[in-house]
């Protein structure tokens, strides 16, 4: 890697990571004016009204650092659309929820844009040197991914820092990938660059004790952007496996897995909400608001260093590689067991004491 890749990419970093933090602080005024606010109930862990319009923080930031890194290209072009789109469809729901139906249509849409205008599509991956062709399937499969990564990233936001701070971990890992492959100076590592920035802007505000919340625009368009870099890293030499982002966002789709299996066991509907999430496990299991995010981001950590050494199958020694992969399952394994993630049993929470504690 080049000083001036260096230097390029720390620009962009700082530069959206100001223009984010700045503009942060605007929009929680806005949130308040037009009542875009999170309401404490019983599911939620937050004891006071939270605003939530931290996606138009982000968003911008994005925006602006498009324009000043960015080329216009017709593939850029429906990343904006489509990103527009998902950002009002989550803006809406911010101020007045809309029933799941309704957020679906947006999020259709949003990936529609990218998979027909864009025609950024999931065509291929490679499995264990095997290449899996979907020809005309590749369609409707894109969808498929880009509405299932919004709504990993929406349903693991719980907590503060949480869902920002697991899609920073994301891009940082793709960064490390590209440069380790060589892989800068495309739409994929620009993309990553802007976004690593902004979200981190973002975190300045929503780590804990957080004084805005992501929202649904924020979370479905982290998630939004997660998938389309995932799509573009699809493209190339590298990143031509699946498991390389399945890795990184390894605790959210498993968090998102458990949901799933639980609510089908009991006779649930899969959009029913619940406070069964792996986050409030760990508060049921006596950790501090803190120190439950902290411990999520470790184990994604793990994970996104399994998915770095999962594209350096020459340089790292397999035994390494296989131990992580052991650790790993034996986590998932030993948390399965420790607690109710795939039933139904009551979680007690502790009293609420986060801020002596941390």
């Amino acid at each position: 890697m080049s000083s001036s890749t260096m230097i390029y990419s720390l620009k962009v970093i700082i530069v959206t990571l100001l223009i984010s933090a700045i503009s942060i602080i605007y929009v929680k005024k806005i949130a308040i004016h037009v009542n875009a606010m999170d309401i404490p109930n019983e599911r939620k862990v937050h004891t006071k009204p939270m605003p939530r319009f931290g996606g138009l923080g982000i968003f911008f930031a994005f925006l602006v650092g498009y324009m000043l890194f960015g080329q216009n290209t017709i593939q850029m072009n429906s990343i904006l659309i489509g990103s527009f789109i998902i950002l009002l469809t989550g803006m809406i729901d911010d101020i007045n929820p809309i029933n799941a139906k309704e957020k679906l249509i947006g999020q259709l849409l949003s990936a529609m844009v990218i998979v027909f205008y864009g025609e950024i599509l999931l065509s291929e991956i490679t499995v264990f040197g095997l290449t899996i062709n979907f020809g005309y399937f590749a369609y409707p499969i894109t969808l498929l991914f880009i509405i299932a990564c919004m709504n990993i990233i929406n349903l693991i936001d719980g907590l503060d820092g949480l869902a920002g701070g697991i899609s920073a971990i994301f891009f940082m890992t793709i960064l490390v990938i590209c440069f380790l492959q060589g892989r800068t100076m495309n739409l994929e590592f620009t993309l990553t660059l802007i976004m690593l920035g902004s979200t981190l802007g973002f975190l300045i505000h929503n780590f804990y004790p957080a004084k805005i919340f992501a929202g649904d625009s924020g979370a479905l368009f982290l998630g939004f952007i997660i998938a389309i870099i995932s799509l573009l890293g699809f493209k190339g030499t590298v990143l031509t496996s699946v498991f390389v982002p399945l890795l990184i966002l390894a605790i959210p789709i498993l968090d998102t897995f458990f949901a799933i299996i639980r609510r089908i066991g009991h006779h649930k509907r899969i959009t029913d909400a619940d406070k069964l999430h792996l986050h409030h496990q760990l508060l049921g299991m006596k950790f501090s608001h803190r120190t439950t995010v902290l411990i999520i981001y470790g184990v994604n950590i793990l994970f996104a260093m399994a998915s770095i050494f999962y594209t350096m199958n020459e340089q790292i020694s397999p035994y390494i590689r296989i131990g992580i992969y052991v650790i790993l399952l034996i986590l998932v394994f030993w948390f399965i067991n420790k607690t109710n993630i795939v039933t139904e049993k009551q979680i007690k929470f502790p009293k609420k004491k986060d801020k002596k504690k941390d």
